[in-house]
């Protein structure tokens, strides 16, 4: 059997630049493509789901393959994570986090402006990119379910996080630093705050716990509820259906979040180690 050598890969600008290269590389595929549905094809690709599916998958699978190619591969070894599972007290422990974390955000995220001259645009350009994704329900959960939180992970977590980790940079700051990035790639500022701070717990719960795994299942956790609120309240908001105050569900968020943070923080007598 082969054994695969833990490789401690590190993140500089020559890193960045290939991850760089990686995505700069996917826009131009995803620019032919969609030339081509326009053009030949006859079809509108901003409104395809296909496309958009493909769109996304080439945005972020190019960049972690360019990385595979160019930074481990040249140093004999492969680019491998740490999937394993996790006893049970943890997932009761960073479930009621992530979902607190969600109540936060969601609260957080409705005092941004959507009207004036700075936003109002961008809030409709937000709304009709969200509309595009949103049309056919199937396609969308597939994407910010299962495809999103795979791929986003791996390099969010599993690449960038870890780089900074392995070259040395304190866990608080290297949490903060790729929470940020993470929230800065979903551009529009409705999204950013959301994914920044979905990114703390995320991050947190990645250098806790050693483990890729626990890190995506959150991730898909917290992008199939979105989903679902989207499908079935059109506005991807918890005071819909859960009919109170925002205040309300804000300090339900804080208390979840403060809670399970403390025990999964400094009650938690597991030991995690990177197999």
């Amino acid at each position: 059997m082969e054994t695969v050598k833990r490789f401690n890969f590190t993140i500089g600008w020559r890193e960045i630049g290939i991850l760089f290269a990686g995505y700069f590389l996917a826009q131009v595929v995803i620019g032919i493509i969609g030339a081509f549905m326009m053009f030949v094809l006859k079809e509108d690709y901003a409104t395809s789901s296909g496309f958009l599916l493909i769109a996304y998958l080439l945005s972020l699978g190019l960049p972690i393959l360019f990385f595979d190619l160019f930074v481990t591969r040249p140093k004999g070894n492969k680019l491998n994570f740490n999937f394993s599972s996790k006893p049970l007290l943890t997932y009761v422990l960073i479930f009621p986090m992530m979902f607190g974390m969600m109540l936060i955000s969601e609260y957080l995220t409705n005092l941004i402006p959507t009207t004036g001259p700075l936003f109002g645009w961008l809030y409709k350009s937000f709304l009709e990119q969200m509309n595009s994704i949103s049309v056919d329900h199937a396609a969308m959960v597939i994407m910010v379910a299962i495809f999103a939180p795979l791929l986003e992970e791996i390099l969010f977590r599993g690449i960038i996080l870890k780089a900074m980790l392995n070259k040395g940079i304190k866990p608080k700051k290297a949490i903060l630093f790729s929470a940020l990035i993470f929230g800065a790639i979903h551009g529009y500022p409705w999204q950013f705050l959301g994914a920044f701070l979905l990114g703390l717990v995320l991050g947190l719960v990645y250098w806790k716990t050693k483990s890729l795994l626990m890190s995506i299942l959150l991730h898909s956790f917290n992008n199939f509820i979105a989903a679902m609120l989207i499908i079935f309240t059109k506005d991807e908001s918890f005071k819909t259906i859960i009919n109170l105050p925002e205040i309300y569900l804000l300090i339900a968020g804080l208390v979840l979040f403060g809670i399970s943070y403390y025990f999964f923080m400094h009650r938690n007598k597991i030991i995690y180690q990177e197999s």
